[in-house]
């Protein structure tokens, strides 16, 4: 109770005010909040449309399109076990609710507002079957009202830093009260199982479990239709480094050795694509490039390989992901703010990796380094001196390719643990 009275009265609203306040400055936070006044509503109705239906309802959850495909594979090889249920899918992010588009999922809506009456209410409404979360997403209220509604609600591909605030005492009681509250956890790996454990005590526990991560099973099957379209050898693309999902503050350690990278290193071209694509940003990019003196192209609709620029700007979103086969080498933003991006997308279309130093948070990204597929870098320096080195010596280049890519092979599998469990748990 005592964690209940702080989350609702002094942390929730502190929370509120940040939001109301960050909605004054940012399009993406107004346009969120909006939507959520909306969610009951949306729910409401989906609820009125199908009472005639005696379907169980299955309600997934995803922070935003990262977390989303973690949950794909799962949703969908549950739909197939269970046809006759109502499949709904919540998201805490704009991005992610903007984009995805999945005729697996029977209604979308923003996850409510997470106040204690606000959130009881959708779930008396909806009456799920069972409530399913991935990763880090966890909102309080959401798990303990289920709890009280005896809702069955598990957290699959979770993970836990051993530098998370988790460990220090009253943050730790705090989360224990919330993970105990849920009815099953599956982390991804052994070290997750350790932390999870020092946080939530031998007491009662939910089921727990180590299942891995579905995402490595959705980025092979994503890759899988760009394959068969391209059986050459990594070593046979054109010499191109792509930077994917590249924030400011990666600009800002990289950009001179980047040009240097350009310079010394004969036919190298670049792909950039922004984690911010909006038209201010790519002119942003334009501009720099062509202040230096190199040439520039935006990718629009056309073939990467159709461009003669030494720098082509990704100025859409969607396309990543088959970009990286057009590539030798990627290097994954965030790395240098708030945690880098998708790591697995580069590795399964055989690039070694590199990334920013805020990557613990990832299990993908230390399996990378540990397998000899993915580098993280402290600086600008540290990048032109590993590229440079993996460009000029074909033995160690494609020793780090097929590490890179077996790291996603040799975690294949989840997937089907994950929704075996999910059944009879």
């Amino acid at each position: 109770m005592f964690f209940k009275i702080i989350y609702n009265f002094i942390l929730l609203p502190i929370l509120y005010f940040i939001i109301l306040l960050g909605g004054l400055f940012s399009r993406k936070i107004r346009k969120g909040f909006a939507g959520r006044l909306k969610s009951k509503k949306i729910l409401k109705s989906f609820i009125n449309k199908s009472k005639n239906d005696s379907k169980e309802i299955f309600w997934f959850h995803a922070a935003s399109l990262g977390e989303y495909e973690q949950i794909k594979p799962v949703l969908s090889g549950l739909k197939e076990i269970e046809p006759n249920s109502y499949f709904i899918l919540s998201l805490f992010s704009p991005s992610g609710y903007d984009f995805i588009d999945d005729e697996q999922v029977d209604c979308k809506v923003y996850l409510p507002f997470d106040s204690y009456w606000g959130v009881k209410s959708c779930l008396k409404i909806v009456k799920p079957k069972k409530i399913i979360l991935a990763g880090y997403d966890v909102w309080p209220n959401l798990i303990w009202s289920a709890k009280k509604l005896n809702i069955h609600t598990v957290l699959f591909a979770a993970r836990f830093s051993k530098r998370s605030t988790k460990r220090y005492f009253m943050v730790r009681k705090f989360y224990r009260n919330i993970y105990n509250s849920f009815s099953a956890i599956y982390t991804i790996s052994n070290s997750d199982n350790e932390e999870l454990f020092r946080i939530i005590g031998k007491e009662n526990q939910p089921v727990i479990r180590i299942l891995g991560n579905p995402r490595y099973d959705q980025v092979k099957t994503k890759s899988d239709e760009f394959t068969k379209e391209r059986t050459l050898s990594v070593m046979q693309r054109p010499k191109r480094l792509i930077f994917g999902s590249m924030h400011n503050d990666d600009e800002k350690q990289l950009l001179d050795s980047i040009l240097s990278l350009l310079k010394d290193i004969p036919d190298l071209s670049y792909i950039w694509a922004p984690h911010n694509p909006s038209k201010k940003n790519i002119e942003r990019i334009e501009n720099y490039f062509i202040s230096k003196d190199i040439t520039t192209s935006r990718l629009g609709n056309s073939s990467v390989n159709k461009i003669d620029a030494k720098v082509i700007i990704v100025d859409s979103v969607g396309r990543l992901s088959q970009l990286y086969w057009d590539a030798q080498i990627a290097y994954i933003g965030g790395g240098f703010s708030s945690g880098i991006h998708n790591v697995m997308e580069p590795a399964i279309a055989r690039l070694p990796v590199f990334f920013g130093p805020e990557y613990s948070s990832f299990h993908e990204a230390e399996e990378l380094i540990l397998k000899g597929g993915g580098f993280s870098i402290e600086s600008g320096a540290e990048l032109y001196i590993q590229v440079k080195s993996l460009f000029e010596n074909s033995s160690t280049f494609m020793n780090a390719s097929y590490s890179a890519t077996n790291v996603v092979h040799d975690n294949l599998g989840s997937s089907t643990r994950i929704i075996r469990s999910l059944i009879h748990d």
